[in-house]
């Protein structure tokens, strides 16, 4: 295979992967949810700049011990995801942010458009890193906090903000800069000793 062709592969596959997710789009603007609208709209506003996690960090935070170390690794996690989601994915990969007027996303399900670029989500994306990182130092935490997590996600695609793909990414982004929280916590500790 040459390397032309590669090149064509991919971008064939590149492409039927777009429409996929364009479809996906539609198809959930295109589903009357009318009991479900307002509940996503408040839920997807409620996430804005972290503030469910931080939130719950700080709940966290008041108990000492391993409750406490989970707050600290989940607020870690949203520093990271947050710095990755918006100083770097977002200019680098410039995807517009879907035309929910087109896709006749009902109003009643709209959030203010974001100025920024789509890919990733920023939300799903310190969401999950906070899940993950919480997760991770208090177990019983995890299954909880993961179903939040990837409800904001979803929410940024009801309120027709987010394409699934710019979520699906963001929440990869999400359980990787976990992983760098909990290994600068590691190190920390294990400095300290």
């Amino acid at each position: 295979m040459t390397d032309d062709t590669k090149t064509g592969t991919v971008r064939a596959v590149l492409r039927d992967i777009r429409a996929v997710d364009g479809a996906v789009y539609a198809a959930v603007a295109a589903t009357p949810t009318p009991t479900l609208d307002t509940a996503f709209r408040r839920l997807s506003a409620a996430a804005d700049h972290s503030k469910i996690s931080f939130a719950i960090a700080a709940a966290l935070a008041l108990v000492p011990g391993r409750p406490r170390r989970a707050a600290l690794a989940g607020v870690g996690a949203i520093a990271v995801a947050s710095a990755s989601a918006n100083l770097l994915g977002k200019r680098l990969v410039h995807r517009p942010r879907p035309d929910r007027e087109a896709a006749r996303v009902v109003v009643d399900r709209h959030v203010p458009m974001p100025a920024s670029a789509s890919f990733p989500s920023g939300h799903t994306a310190s969401a999950v890193a906070f899940a993950t990182a919480v997760g991770s130092v208090l177990p019983p935490a995890s299954v909880p906090l993961a179903v939040l997590a990837w409800t904001v996600g979803y929410s940024r695609v009801h309120t027709g903000v987010h394409y699934p793909g710019d979520v699906a990414a963001g929440g990869l982004l999400g359980v990787a800069s976990a992983g760098v929280s909990l290994a600068a916590g590691s190190w920390w500790a294990a400095r300290g000793r």
